[in-house]
């Protein structure tokens, strides 16, 4: 792959990272706090069991996203290191090449099409 390829890459992977960053530090917040919603007396807590099921839904839903945040920035962080490592675009399979329209697409891809399915 051509070093102007890797950079642009490079590039995306970053931008990326700092997006996801950005929204994963939000749901972790969201999903300890209530963002000064208030009920009842002033406090956070609600009065009704159906608040309580509904807050610990919104809860559960946003430990999921963050779980899969998490995940997509540890996939982001390892195509970086391959990046430094000159392994970019290889996959970890069969040691095949990525296809350069699927690092578009999906620029932390660790696996070709064919490993992939």
């Amino acid at each position: 792959m051509k070093k102007a390829d890797i950079k642009a890459f490079k590039e995306q992977l970053l931008q990326l990272r700092a997006r996801l960053l950005g929204d994963y530090n939000y749901l972790a917040e969201s999903a300890m706090n209530r963002h000064g919603e208030e009920t009842a007396g002033g406090t956070a807590m609600p009065i009704h069991m159906a608040d309580i099921g509904s807050d610990n839904y919104e809860q559960e839903f946003a430990f999921t996203l963050l779980q899969n945040e998490e995940s997509t920035l540890d996939a982001i962080e390892r195509a970086l290191e391959k990046i430094e490592e000159g392994s970019y675009g290889v996959c970890d399979e069969c040691g095949g090449k990525i296809p350069k329209g699927r690092l578009r697409v999906i620029p932390y891809a660790s696996r070709c099409v064919k490993c992939a399915e």
